[in-house]
């Protein structure tokens, strides 16, 4: 079980709904790890609350999918299937290139400044090769392009998909063979936006998604045949 996750209280949520929130963070951003059992004593005492909201929290992230139910074994987190990763990034294909291309019409001058030091400050996590470091930089990147869209429901669209794309997010970052790419893909995008350059925008945001599957698809592949031979 990982030790470094922690529950923030808040007064403003039920005691569940913060276990839930904290359980669930865990799971998006690998801390709680595929295939990881979910202990509810372990649990509870790891987050100094009683089982009844560890249960509760399980339940609940069993009908988000994100734990199933294994006969005479009990809770567990999901694992990251390649059918659950197409269905997520076919989605996110589509809102990114209508992201990048409203972003040709729309981003103004201090956004586009913003655009060009994420790029800058992404190659630079790359070379930190911490993957939480790098995912953040990611994430800063892309919010920047979003925002600048104006769109609010395609915001909130695009932030309740992040949620689940941390869980790939770890995946193709752990690919130290693509982040060159990465960051080369993030300047095409940039430099298209610059131009007001729709067609190559979304052209270059939906290369950035189909390279980010390949990589991840070989990543969730190379566990598998791991897992095999460790049985």
């Amino acid at each position: 079980m990982g030790d470094n996750f922690d529950m923030t209280m808040d007064e403003f949520l039920p005691l569940r709904d913060v276990v839930f929130n904290t359980l669930r963070k865990a799971i998006l951003t690998g801390e709680l790890k595929p295939g990881e059992r979910l202990m509810e004593i372990h649990l509870a005492n790891r987050l100094g609350v009683s089982r009844t909201p560890i249960r509760e929290a399980i339940r609940k992230l069993e009908l988000e999918g994100l734990v199933i139910m294994i006969p005479r074994r009990g809770a567990e987190v999901a694992q990251i299937t390649e059918k659950s990763l197409k269905d997520v990034l076919e989605v996110r294909r589509a809102l990114d290139a209508l992201c990048v291309e409203l972003a040709c019409d729309r981003i103004d001058e201090e956004a586009t400044e913003q655009l060009k030091k994420a790029c800058e400050e992404f190659e630079s996590a790359t070379e930190t090769k911490d993957a939480t470091i790098i995912a953040k930089a990611d994430v800063e990147l892309h919010d920047i392009i979003v925002k600048a869209t104006g769109n609010q429901r395609l915001i909130q669209l695009i932030n309740n998909l992040s949620e689940q794309m941390y869980r790939y997010r770890f995946e193709y970052i752990k690919d130290e063979n693509r982040h060159d790419n990465l960051v080369d893909e993030h300047r095409m995008i940039y430099e298209s936006i610059v131009k007001h350059d729709k067609e190559g925008a979304a052209r270059a945001a939906k290369l950035h998604i189909d390279n980010q599957e390949k990589s991840i698809i070989r990543q969730i592949r190379l566990e598998q045949d791991k897992t095999r031979s460790d049985v």
